[in-house]
């Protein structure tokens, strides 16, 4: 597993490159849940989320160990990260992205200078292509999450809530694959044991919950959620066993919170954030976290949104 110390390293490798994203304070959404809450702004971040950190740290690696090309498996936002990361280390790039993949992130990756090739809808289908291509070309494969270096460039985020709300008593953070889970997980958990974390899912893309009840990894055929950067189909064999010995619970919340904690994040607070952002402030908007009058940050990991989609976010009742 990674430690604070690697997370640390990471956060000096990638220290010229990413934005250290502001906290957000919403007096409207604590009222709301009970709690103090802050937002961790990583749709403020480069290229959109906070896959820049990891992807960053990782391919640094990768071109000081003599990397010519890189290849990654994306829904998006971690495309866009390894398309910036390696035009600004001048070194190609091919993305996998599914056949489904938002526009928006799609149009951002290839401006970055990337090649695109699209393969199926999940990740267990674009990874092993992203990984082919890596073999055959002569690349090193970026994975999206599944990797110690991306783990700990991910932690980078959580090294920073703890530094800047030390007194801070949860953390929520929002889970696909499991690698910013488990790096704030690790930064939290080493720094300070007492502070509790938990991860957020889409009840349509719930393998991380039926993983951590079985206490084995546990795949689920599709991942029907609006949250389309939380699709994937089993967590990573590295972040699981980090969420098992440290995660104090996992909540799910269906797509109608997501919607509303999506339409009420922009009409409030006036910031445009992904549906998979949004799976965290639901958690904390609905009440389902067990605190009361705490400090709770919540971790909004992107804001690449596909304007021609917006309709679909938008709960019946609203429109």
């Amino acid at each position: 597993m990674i430690s604070l110390h690697d997370i640390k390293q990471a956060r000096e490798n990638i220290s010229g490159i990413i934005h250290k994203t502001p906290i957000i304070q919403s007096g409207q959404l604590s009222g709301i849940s009970g709690n103090n809450i802050f937002l961790k702004g990583e749709h403020l971040q480069k290229t959109g989320s906070f896959k820049i950190r990891g992807a960053s740290n990782k391919v640094i690696s990768a071109v000081r160990k003599g990397a010519g090309k890189v290849t990654a498996a994306s829904s998006g936002n971690h495309g866009q990260a390894v398309a910036y990361i390696s035009k600004e280390l001048n070194v190609p790039a091919t993305v996998v992205v599914p056949e489904d993949a938002a526009l928006c992130k799609v149009d951002a990756i290839s401006s970055y200078g990337a090649g695109i090739e699209k393969c199926g809808t999940t990740s267990a289908e674009r990874i092993p292509k992203a990984m082919e291509l890596a073999e055959s070309e002569g690349g090193v494969f970026i994975p999206p999450y599944d990797d110690p270096l991306i783990m700990a460039g991910q932690g980078t985020a959580g090294l920073e809530i703890i530094e800047e709300l030390e007194d801070i008593d949860a953390v929520i953070v929002p889970v696909g694959g499991g690698g910013l889970l488990s790096g704030i997980l690790t930064a939290v958990k080493e720094t300070n044991p007492a502070v509790k974390v938990y991860g957020a899912e889409p009840l349509l893309a719930n393998d991380t919950f039926l993983s951590l009840q079985k206490q084995k990894i546990t795949s689920i055929p599709s991942a029907p959620t609006i949250a389309d950067g939380l699709r994937s189909s089993q967590p990573g064999d590295m972040t699981f066993p980090v969420l098992m010995k440290y995660l104090d619970d996992l909540i799910l919340v269906n797509e109608d919170e997501i919607k509303q904690s999506f339409c009420f994040v922009l009409e409030r607070l006036k910031q445009l954030i992904e549906p998979s952002s949004a799976v965290a402030v639901a958690a904390a908007m609905f009440g389902k976290i067990p605190l009361e009058g705490k400090k709770v940050a919540v971790v909004v990991s992107g804001g690449n949104v596909d304007l021609g989609r917006l309709s679909d976010l938008i709960p019946e009742k609203s429109r």
